[in-house]
């Protein structure tokens, strides 16, 4: 949804994708803890419109729910009064942004808003914080204030003024001070994947120096993504729950020189190597480290659906992928069908059947680490879509070169039913498996 996110102009992968989900969300319960701080404050607060009362929720630990239908997205407060604002939940984005009108519903009105102020081209803020922007921001001549533009590998822009105002977490009454960010405030917004009728913007979550992550000061979060419409739960700090396996963390990917197709600032791992059931996919170590550009880095993405391979890799997981399930899947055999540009190893299941209950699991190895893809959450039943009495399941991974992006990105579809820390502190991030619902239900937050 998507959704973090690299440019079109240097073919690198926005997570705000045509293929990101939004969500249809409840309530949280958050605790927002700064590195320095031994008393994080819990906040609750809505990742929807539904009321419910604060005495009904937790507050303790520090969680967030929502759900996945759409997209991961959550609900705070801007500016003096505040106003409310629903935002994607994206770690593959640095700026977080707003979509700013004076009468549009779900927009900021910035002209209401008695703390809000703009960023002008002399700040140290649009000078140094914002280099690692991917498109650098620029001086608006009439106005003299910094302006920022966002072009994405789906064709959406977003367009406006770097601003600033106070942003709350949680209900009015028990959240702490509300914390001064700077964002943009983008009053030209073209998006095929948001719905502007659902959403007010985007949460950057990534590493960057204006992300919300920095600007907080948050060392470490983490969230657990439901496979079904039961809440998922997103948490600040950090997660000690009894209930969990431990975590498995592989290292982030640092490379310190700039590299034209290399994001520095996203949350970038090592795949060493994929599996189909119990075979090792003959991929060569080469092809999975990025190259002497900066391509073929691996991220891991809140914004974004499904996982994307670079075509070779691709291709040899295709080709193993049909011969497990030869026999057990029926392939679509409609060479010119590709789903969303990119899903090109589709399937007829007919209309009412479940997916056959023997389909090999897809496995993710990274260094100390491994993700495991089983089940439905291989395939992707194409809404609409029809041959016959059967309908079109499309394989959960796509091919990058079709997008075309120069990086393997793991979307969240692969992350339901995992817990997912982003430990910035340790510079790592961890993975153990958990059923998201069940975890819901023991933090207290099922309805």
């Amino acid at each position: 949804m998507a959704t973090s996110l690299l440019l079109l102009s240097i073919l690198l992968f926005q997570s705000t994708f045509s293929f990101s989900i939004r969500s249809k969300s409840n309530h949280l319960s958050l605790s927002h803890s700064h590195s320095h701080s031994k008393n994080p404050t819990s906040l609750i607060f809505p990742l929807k419109t539904q009321a419910i009362p604060p005495s009904s929720l937790p507050t303790s630990p520090n969680k967030l729910r929502f759900h996945h239908n759409v997209t991961l997205t959550v609900s705070l407060s801007v500016g003096t009064p505040p106003q409310n604002a629903t935002l994607v939940l994206d770690t593959g984005s640095e700026l977080s942004w707003l979509r700013c009108a004076t009468s549009s519903p779900l927009s900021f009105n910035p002209r209401a808003s008695s703390s809000f102020s703009s960023i002008p081209c002399s700040s140290q803020t649009c000078v140094s914080k914002a280099r690692d922007l991917p498109v650098p921001a620029t001086c608006e001549q009439s106005s003299h204030l910094c302006h920022v533009a966002l072009s994405y590998s789906d064709a959406s822009t977003s367009e406006g003024s770097l601003s600033s105002d106070l942003f709350r977490l949680g209900d009015l009454t028990t959240s702490p001070s509300p914390i001064r960010t700077t964002f943009g405030c983008m009053t030209s917004t073209f998006d095929s994947a948001i719905d502007p009728t659902a959403t007010t913007g985007l949460l950057g979550m990534n590493r960057g120096a204006l992300s919300f992550v920095s600007q907080t000061a948050t060392r470490r979060f983490s969230y657990c993504i439901s496979d079904r419409d039961s809440s998922g739960v997103l948490l600040i700090g950090s997660t000690n729950l009894p209930f969990m396996l431990p975590l498995n963390y592989t290292p982030f990917v640092q490379i310190s020189l700039p590299l034209p197709y290399f994001d520095r600032v996203a949350y970038s791992v090592q795949l060493d190597g994929i599996r189909v059931g119990s075979t090792e996919l003959p991929i060569p170590k080469s092809l999975l480290l990025p190259d002497h550009t900066g391509a073929g880095q691996t991220m891991v993405d809140s914004g974004t659906q499904f996982t994307f391979l670079l075509g070779d890799p691709y291709y040899i997981l295709k080709t193993e992928f049909l011969r497990q399930t030869k026999g057990i899947l029926t392939p679509l055999n409609e060479p010119d069908y590709v789903f969303q540009g990119a899903f090109d190893l589709c399937f007829r299941v007919p209309e009412g059947k479940p997916v056959p209950g023997y389909v090999p699991s897809v496995a993710l190895v990274f260094k100390g680490a491994e993700m495991v893809v089983a089940g439905e959450r291989l395939l992707y039943k194409v809404p609409g879509e029809k041959r016959g009495g059967d309908g079109i399941w499309c394989f959960t991974f796509g091919n990058s070169d079709l997008v075309p992006i120069s990086a393997y990105v793991i979307g969240h579809h692969h992350q339901q039913n995992v817990w997912v820390e982003y430990d910035l502190e340790n510079g790592r991030v961890g993975f153990a498996p958990i059923k998201c619902d069940i975890a819901s239900q023991k933090l207290g937050l099922m309805l």
